[in-house]
């Protein structure tokens, strides 16, 4: 289907609120060009901008997208530099966000980070936080187990300080404790590169989500392979745990 079409076609069904991005596969498609990996997260980011955007202009709600993980820090010390030069690029041009009207989030520890990227992150967050159309929320420096662990220790802090019971103890709570607090759990989850797996991604707000997982590399994943998973997704049947109305 031409991307018009398909542009037609999902505009005229319902939309998924939020969709979660793993954007996987910048170091191989450099490899595949034989550029240097750098040269794909620059690429990356890039696409990253325009699946944004795109979204945006869905009425797309909320996007998150896994920047950088808590298990990034393993790779070399040359790429883990470069990524941070192009995350502090995305955060300090924040007038392009405000100009779409999007606010932007941040969700993750601040382990390890330099002033400077923090400088960043608080500055795209302050800068964007009157606007009221669609939030994009960055992944970065994010773990889903570390963050339940931190949402335990919050919950019991409370429990300590007799601000909650722990026989109240439900699902409202722990998702109040969570770093998506005030956020709705994940509808669709796109995986590009291949992989088959969540890498410790969002693992308890994915837990009804469709999930969709393409070989295209993240750089190569534009605007027409966004309209082609949410068009998959839209013609899926989300059941919660129960049965077709036929079964």
């Amino acid at each position: 289907m031409k991307k018009n079409d398909l542009l037609e076609e999902i505009t005229s069904k319902k939309m998924p609120t939020h969709i979660a991005f793993i954007l996987d596969g910048n170091g191989r498609w450099a490899k595949n060009k034989g550029l240097p990996r750098t040269a794909g997260h620059h690429k990356g980011a890039n696409t990253l901008q325009e699946i944004v955007k795109a979204c945006s202009n869905l009425g797309i709600k909320y996007c998150t997208a896994y920047v950088f993980s808590t298990e990034n820090w393993s790779r070399p010390e040359s790429e883990i530099s470069f990524i941070m030069k192009e995350i502090k690029k995305i955060c300090k041009d924040y007038q392009k966000f405000v100009k779409l009207n999007i606010k932007v989030k941040i969700i993750g520890v601040r382990d390890y980070l330099t002033k400077d990227i923090i400088e960043m992150l608080d500055l795209v967050t302050q800068k964007t936080s009157n606007c009221t159309g669609m939030t994009l929320l960055l992944a970065f420096n994010y773990g889903a187990r570390r963050e339940m662990i931190d949402c335990v220790k919050e919950i019991v802090n409370k429990i300590n300080n007799n601000e909650i019971k722990i026989d109240d103890l439900n699902e409202k709570i722990i998702e109040d404790n969570l770093y998506t607090k005030d956020i709705p759990s994940v509808d669709f989850l796109i995986r590009t590169s291949g992989e088959i797996r969540v890498s410790n991604y969002l693992l308890w707000q994915i837990a009804y989500a469709e999930m969709y997982f393409t070989k295209v590399y993240w750089p190569d994943f534009h605007t027409k392979e966004l309209y082609e998973a949410i068009y998959e997704y839209q013609n899926r049947h989300r059941r919660y745990g129960g049965l077709e109305n036929e079964e």
